[in-house]
């Protein structure tokens, strides 16, 4: 009985190959990529809150803003983290380090009292942090020349 040739010699039936198969690398990496990109979006940092319209915002050009919330319930985060006004402070001079310059931006739900946002922000400066940014949302021109022209008008009528 004839052997199949490569069964003739016991030290070729262990050959090394010298390929490498990529298919699994692949298969892992798009698998990785696909998780990434799904969980990307739900990293975001921050509290969710109903930013007020303005005409006139300018978007602040900064690259590490420190962000203060007040929740339409009246409650305030620094960052993601629901603080106390107590700690405020000291949780943003930890944040500040030694750059007194940094913008803190304050953002208040449009339905928050308006009296607990400047209270955050009276605080604020009473405190020596005096470069403070209100946040809010623009607005189209075309809604806001229609807002803008009765509140124009009404001021005239009272002068």
């Amino acid at each position: 009985m004839a052997m199949p040739s490569r069964f003739k010699n016991n030290n070729d039936l262990y050959q090394p190959l010298a390929d490498i198969n990529v298919t699994p690398l692949v298969d892992v990496m798009l698998v990785l990529l696909i998780i990434f990109m799904v969980t990307a979006p739900l990293l975001a940092k921050g509290v969710k809150v109903n930013l007020p319209q303005a005409s006139s915002a300018a978007p602040i050009n900064q690259k590490d803003p420190i962000v203060v919330t007040v929740g339409k319930d009246g409650k305030v985060s620094l960052g993601a983290d629901e603080t106390t006004p107590e700690a405020l402070i000291d949780g943003i001079r930890a944040m500040m380090g030694d750059d007194h310059t940094r913008v803190v931006h304050v953002r208040g739900d449009s339905e928050a009292v308006y009296g607990e946002v400047v209270a955050v922000m009276d605080k604020l400066a009473t405190n020596g942090i005096t470069h403070i940014a209100i946040m809010t949302n623009s607005r189209s021109k075309t809604g806001a020349a229609v807002k803008a022209a009765p509140a124009a008008s009404a001021a005239g009528g009272a002068k």
